[in-house]
């Protein structure tokens, strides 16, 4: 009977430890996210996004023979979490490349950290041309910059009548990013700029802005910030009356979140996206968006983040191609390997193209953009 007890528990002891070595085995990425503050709402989308991409990558094999591990850690929606939450991805998990960080703050906070280290970032969301252009080679972004968002927008300028556009946005250089390349973009296509009205990333009570925004008589309101400050602005933008078309850009507002939440306050506003869930059919690989589209529906995800959860999925898949190709999960060869892949994504093809200064060049990837107009509670094409 002892003795019988003594192997059960050496058997027991000896699963264990294969499991922990199993555990140990997979290769981690690190992923820092908005998931509490105020970008909360984006940031949990982007990070089911991530381990739909994790269960997805794991059930095909994983890479290199082993599975991949995420380990997420909140931002808080704060520049300083974003730091404390990089080098803690680094320093003590180990992570050999990070997706990150949501907003274009918290990932410009947390480049120094990259050229500390040594460790590459995929950077999912952020927009602020400076990411790219400020001499960090360890930065991978697949979400486009707002210059090359404002330029796509040109085209719709004229059909839409735009004679005079305000601009309303989140004080941050996402916002201010935004503001200064579309505000540019305008002009250069013949229309003309009224007022320029910024928010704090926390406010709720926007009259004072809509107010001056109303008095300035535009046709057309740019407004860029996260998808709980639009839900507000539409709704007090109804209340005051204010007549103007109301346009979002960033591709971080989700249209289906809106008409649940604003309800006919959200009717006639359009929106930038990078991603139309509504028209599968419309994106340059539909069957890839098919795949992400049933596996977010398969665990009963909201509908409404399906237009940021998509950066998740080909921001983990993006990492992993790099991985594979680098032949080893190492940060150098992970950057290096970077440069060379190619993904068949949500948002179309990923292949990067060099930002910055000679020798210390950034990656760009060049993403789809697109208009959708809510008409009637419902997400229609523009």
């Amino acid at each position: 009977m002892v003795r019988s007890l003594a192997f059960a528990v050496s058997a027991a002891v000896l699963t264990l430890s294969a499991g922990a070595a199993a555990a140990q085995d997979a290769i981690k990425i690190g992923v820092t996210q908005p998931l509490t503050g105020a970008f909360a709402a984006s940031g949990n989308y982007v990070t089911e996004g991530a381990r739909l991409a994790e269960a997805a990558i794991n059930a095909s094999g994983g890479v290199l023979g082993r599975k991949i591990q995420l380990v997420i850690e909140d931002n808080k929606s704060n520049p300083t979490e974003a730091v404390a939450t990089a080098e803690k991805l680094i320093a003590k998990d180990k992570v050999p490349v990070m997706m990150g960080a949501w907003s274009s703050t918290l990932t410009l906070a947390v480049m120094p950290k990259l050229m500390e280290y040594k460790v590459p970032m995929l950077v999912e969301t952020s927009s602020s041309g400076k990411i790219t252009v400020s001499g960090n080679p360890y930065i991978f972004r697949i979400s486009p910059t707002s210059e090359m968002e404002a330029k796509a927008f040109a085209g719709y300028v004229k059909p839409l009548g735009i004679k005079k556009a305000d601009f309303l946005a989140t004080n941050n250089d996402f916002g201010l990013g935004a503001s200064k390349e579309f505000s540019e973009m305008l002009k250069a296509n013949g229309a003309t700029v009224g007022v320029m009205e910024t928010m704090d990333p926390k406010a709720t009570d926007f009259s004072a802005q809509l107010a001056k925004i109303k008095a300035s008589g535009g046709d057309t309101l740019f407004v860029t910030t996260a998808v709980e400050q639009v839900t507000l602005i539409l709704k007090q933008a109804k209340e005051q009356q204010v007549s103007a078309r109301i346009i979002t850009t960033g591709g971080s507002v989700s249209p289906d979140q809106l008409i649940e939440q604003a309800g006919p306050a959200a009717d006639g506003s359009r929106h930038v996206v990078f991603f139309t869930p509504w028209f599968p059919d419309a994106v340059k690989n539909p069957d890839v968006a098919k795949k992400f589209v049933d596996a977010w529906n398969a665990k009963k995800l909201p509908a409404g983040g399906l237009t940021e959860g998509f950066r998740g999925w080909d921001g983990i898949h993006t990492i992993v191609e790099g991985i594979k190709a680098a032949g080893k999960a190492e940060p150098e060869a992970i950057q290096k390997a970077l440069w060379g892949v190619k993904v068949r994504g949500v948002n179309g093809d990923v292949a990067f193209i060099k930002q910055g200064p000679a020798g210390q060049e950034s990656a760009q990837n060049v993403p789809s953009v697109y208009l959708v107009r809510v008409d009637g509670g419902k997400v229609v094409k523009n």
